[in-house]
C-alpha cells in the first residue's frame, strides 16, 4: 500500500500495524477502540503512548473527523510515524495517534456521519444546539438544499449557477461563504448539519481530550482536514482562541500560510473540535500549554470559481442523498466529484501536501517541544 490508502479497511490495518514499533520506544503502550453502536465493524481506534518518565508533552495526531478526508490524513499520519516519531524523546513525550473519527464516513467516503451531522460542528456543551442560529442558512436554502431529483449534471449545474449568481447579487460572496460553511441546528436533511444532540463519536473524543490534558503539561494537537484553501498550499488552521496572531504564529512555525477561523481569514465554525479543546483548557485547565491546529489541504482551489465548485459538489452530494438521481451515470459522476474535493487523484498534489505536512510538522514540533531532537531531513 502507497502513503495514500484506498479504503478504510487498508488504513486501519495499516495503523493498527503501529502498535509493535512504537513500542520499542513506549513500553506501555496501548490500542483501544470503540465501536459504533450502529455497525461494530467500524470503529474509532486510538493509539496511546504514555511518556516513560515525566508526562511533560503530549502529541496527539488526529484523522477522519469529516470521514472521506480520512485518506489524505490517513497518509500524513503515517509520514509523522515514519518520519517524526524517531525525533521525539519518549522519556518526557507521550503519543496519541486517533484513526478515523468518523469511520463511517471515511468507509462510505462521505464528509458527515451516518446521521448526516457533521462533526466538527458538534462539539457543542451543555446541550446549547442554538436551531435559531446562523439565519442566513434560511435564506439561501433553495441554492444549497433544492428539493429535486438530479436528472442531468448538465443541466442541473446551469440551474446551480443561475442561483449562485442570483445569491451573489442579493447576499454577496462572505454571506454566502458564512451562512453555508459555519454550520446549522435545525435542518437535519441539510449541508453543515451540527446535529442536535452529541454525538457518540464526539463524545469520547471530548473523553480523550480532557484525560489528555489532565495527564500532560504541554499539549500539541495535529488535525487533518481537506478542502478548503490554495490547492497546492496547506494552511494551518488555529482557533481565535489560540493565543498568537496569524502572521506570529506563520513565524513561530516558520510556516508560509496560517489563518484563523474568523470572516476576514477563512470562515467562522460553531461547534468545532479545536474552538472545543481551547475552551475546555480555558475552563478546567488554565495552566497548561495547549497548541491545536487543523491542517487544511487545499483541493479545488479559493478563487472563485473553485469556491463555486466546491459548494456544488457539496449540494449535488447532499441533493443526491436525498432525493437521488435520474440514473447511475448520473450518480456516478456526482459522487466522482465529491471525491474529488476531499481526496485529489492527481500525483502532483498529493507530492506537494506531503511536502507542506513535512514542513508544518518540523515547524510545530521545534517550536512547542524543545526536548524533541529534530532530525535534518
Amino acid at each position: 500500500m502507497t502513503l495514500y490508502p484506498e479504503t478504510y479497511s487498508e488504513s486501519r490495518s495499516r495503523f493498527l500495524a503501529q502498535v509493535d514499533g512504537i513500542r520499542s520506544r513506549w513500553p506501555r503502550v496501548s490500542l483501544s477502540q470503540h465501536a459504533l453502536s450502529f455497525d461494530p465493524a467500524l470503529t474509532i481506534d486510538w493509539i496511546a503512548a504514555p511518556a516513560v518518565k515525566t508526562q511533560h508533552n503530549i502529541v496527539i495526531f488526529s484523522i477522519g473527523e469529516h470521514g472521506v478526508e480520512g485518506y489524505v490524513g490517513s497518509a500524513m499520519q503515517q509520514v509523522f510515524i515514519n518520519e517524526f516519531l524517531p525525533s521525539l524523546n519518549p522519556d518526557d513525550t507521550g503519543l496519541l495517534f486517533i484513526h478515523a473519527i468518523n469511520p463511517w464516513g471515511m468507509e462510505n467516503r462521505e464528509r458527515n456521519n451516518n446521521n448526516n451531522i457533521d462533526l466538527n460542528r458538534n462539539f457543542i456543551t451543555n446541550d446549547q444546539f442554538d436551531t435559531t442560529f446562523n439565519p442566513t442558512y434560511d435564506q439561501l436554502r433553495s441554492l444549497i438544499v433544492p428539493q429535486r431529483r438530479i436528472d442531468s449534471m448538465a443541466f442541473e449545474t446551469l440551474r446551480f449557477f443561475a442561483s449562485v449568481i442570483g445569491a451573489i447579487v442579493k447576499h454577496g460572496i462572505p454571506a454566502i461563504r458564512e451562512g453555508t460553511l459555519m454550520g446549522q441546528y435545525r435542518h437535519p436533511r441539510g449541508v453543515y448539519f451540527g446535529g442536535q444532540t452529541v454525538q457518540e463519536e464526539t463524545v469520547l473524543l471530548m473523553g480523550l481530550f480532557e484525560q489528555a490534558m489532565a495527564d500532560y503539561q504541554n499539549i500539541v494537537h495535529l488535525d487533518m482536514h481537506t478542502g478548503y484553501g490554495p490547492r497546492y498550499q496547506m494552511s494551518l488552521v488555529n482557533s481565535p482562541l489560540d493565543e498568537r496572531s496569524s502572521a506570529e504564529s506563520s513565524a513561530h512555525f516558520n510556516y508560509p500560510l496560517v489563518v484563523k477561523t474568523n470572516p476576514e481569514e477563512f470562515y467562522t465554525i460553531k461547534g468545532d473540535m479545536i474552538k472545543f479543546e481551547y475552551e475546555l483548557r480555558n475552563q478546567k485547565f488554565p495552566d497548561k500549554t495547549l497548541y491545536a491546529t487543523a491542517f487544511e489541504f487545499g483541493t479545488f482551489g479559493d478563487a472563485l470559481p473553485a469556491l463555486i465548485r466546491s459548494l456544488r459538489a457539496e449540494v449535488f452530494d447532499n441533493q443526491l442523498k436525498n432525493f437521488g438521481a435520474k440514473n447511475k451515470v448520473v450518480a456516478s459522476q456526482i459522487r466522482r466529484e465529491f471525491c474529488e474535493l476531499f481526496y485529489p487523484d492527481e500525483a502532483r498534489w498529493r507530492e506537494k501536501a506531503l511536502t507542506d505536512a513535512r514542513l508544518a510538522i518540523r515547524g510545530i514540533l521545534k517550536a512547542m517541544i524543545p526536548s524533541a531532537i529534530m532530525a535534518q531531513r
